[in-house]
């Protein structure tokens, strides 16, 4: 029943009918939950995954946090390239082009297919030479070698799970992503495990096991979007006969519009990226312990952070429609309503880890000076959780209108010019409270400056079809 409610709602948008207040709030509630589950199931798998890890010691802990920023910036130039062709998809779904949208959905297949084996080869290539590269020593670098390397090869099937995840986002479905992703952390914990424990594979190991638990959560989706998808199957379609073969080759205008919508996306991935392995640089020299810290006290982070994002994911997908079916007004309102229920819900978080911070990073490792430095951390990165839900949502809602270029310049010139400036002059001083004194203050800034373009309403201005 829900589930028939929450697609007669949808169509309303594509219709151009007016939804209630209650019926809006619903709409990002039943978008956002399934989402929010699968984000936070994902990071307690991966908080457990990571606490597997911690217990082989202060040097393996260390190895996977040395190329961890790393891991993360080749992800967001994949997810990039996901995004530029999954709204253009949401748009032609609020139009009621569903069949612009499969071409969309075909294009895009080819393209992040070649695109990912291009960033896997480059992994491969530069994996020797990166712990040296991040100021890591030489105890620490043939673990991390071997992790980044093999993580780098399952970036293929991330690419493919992250896509074909988006696309079914973006056409309105949640649930099965979601289901998915969290069945793809109960596998990875599953082999990590194995790998870890039972074949005493230690670092290389949780590497395995995470492949391996992409392999089969990719597949999976890839199945539901191109064979269930009750909008964008590809196959055992009535009118399949309609839809030549040929879509699947790459066509100039669908790949520009991707192009400009993944582009500055993937250019903010870089240089973010780039700079958190600057950070992870600035911290290095502060010593095994802090590295570690660093990156379990980020990863306890993300547990306060992930419900931004599942608000985020929804966001996207209801700003897209609605953009597609020309409706300003709901559009505004579906930014507006989203983003305060974000900044709502990451206050509370932020407010259970100031508490719960040392049993959390306990959990994490029983070296008591990684919990010690992790715990100042997390106390201070907490005041900053209302203004990173405002960043993360905000983000969310921009790239759902296909206003990608401004919001990637005003993420870059924060972190580089706020964190990256701050840290390097505080981390000699205070150590790594000082890097996350300067992450806060960063994402503060940043959240107040997303929160003025979102209300200024320049994104939307030149995105609705009047």
């Amino acid at each position: 029943m829900a589930k028939k409610e929450k697609t007669d709602l949808l169509s309303y948008i594509r219709n151009g009918r007016t939804l209630t207040q209650s019926e809006k709030l619903s709409l990002i509630v039943s978008l956002s939950i399934p989402s929010i589950l699968a984000q936070i199931s994902a990071t307690v798998m991966f908080f457990i995954d990571y606490a597997m890890v911690g217990h082989l010691g202060e040097k393996a802990t260390a190895s996977v946090g040395l190329v961890e920023s790393t891991t993360w910036l080749m992800g967001g130039l994949a997810s990039a390239a996901s995004l530029g062709f999954s709204v253009q998809v949401a748009h032609f779904i609020g139009a009621n082009d569903f069949e612009a949208a499969r071409r969309v959905l075909r294009q895009s297949l080819v393209c992040c297919l070649l695109w990912s084996i291009m960033l896997s080869l480059i992994c491969v290539a530069v994996s020797p030479a990166l712990p040296f590269w991040l100021g890591g020593t030489a105890d620490i670098a043939h673990d991390a070698t071997q992790y980044f390397m093999i993580v780098g090869l399952a970036g293929i099937l991330f690419q493919m799970e992250g896509l074909a995840g988006s696309m079914l986002k973006c056409s309105g479905n949640m649930k099965i992503p979601s289901a998915l992703n969290i069945m793809m952390c109960v596998l990875d914990v599953a082999f990590n495990y194995l790998f870890i424990y039972q074949f005493n594979m230690g670092v290389k190991g949780a590497a395995l096991g995470t492949a391996l638990a992409e392999l089969i959560t990719a597949v999976m989706m890839l199945y539901f979007l191109l064979w269930r998808s009750e909008t964008l199957r590809l196959f055992n379609r009535k009118e399949q006969s309609a839809e030549k073969a040929d879509y699947f080759r790459p066509t100039a205008d669908v790949v520009s519009t991707a192009f400009k919508i993944g582009a500055p996306m993937g250019l903010q991935h870089l240089l973010m990226g780039s700079a958190q392995v600057v950070s992870t640089i600035i911290v290095a020299p502060l010593g095994t312990v802090a590295i570690a810290a660093n990156s379990m006290a980020i990863t306890v982070e993300s547990l306060c952070y992930m419900p931004g994002y599942g608000i985020a994911e929804a966001a996207t997908t209801l700003v897209g429609q609605a953009i597609g079916a020309g409706q300003r007004m709901l559009t505004r309102s579906f930014a507006y309503m989203s983003v305060t229920l974000g900044i709502s819900v990451m206050t509370l978080m932020g407010m259970l880890m100031y508490v719960f911070a040392p049993e959390l990073m306990a959990f994490m490792t029983p070296v008591e000076g990684i919990i010690n430095e992790g715990v100042q951390a997390l106390r201070i990165e907490a005041w900053a959780e209302p203004m990173f839900a405002a960043t993360i949502v905000c983000n969310g809602i921009f790239i759902g209108a296909g206003d990608t270029l401004k919001p990637a310049i005003m993420s870059l010139s924060s972190m580089w010019g706020v964190r990256l400036t701050l840290a390097y002059f505080l981390a000699p001083r205070y150590g790594l409270r000082g890097v996350w004194t300067a992450m806060a203050i960063d994402l503060t800034f940043r959240g107040l400056i997303f929160l003025m373009r979102l209300f200024r309403g320049r994104w939307i201005n030149t995105k609705i079809r009047e």
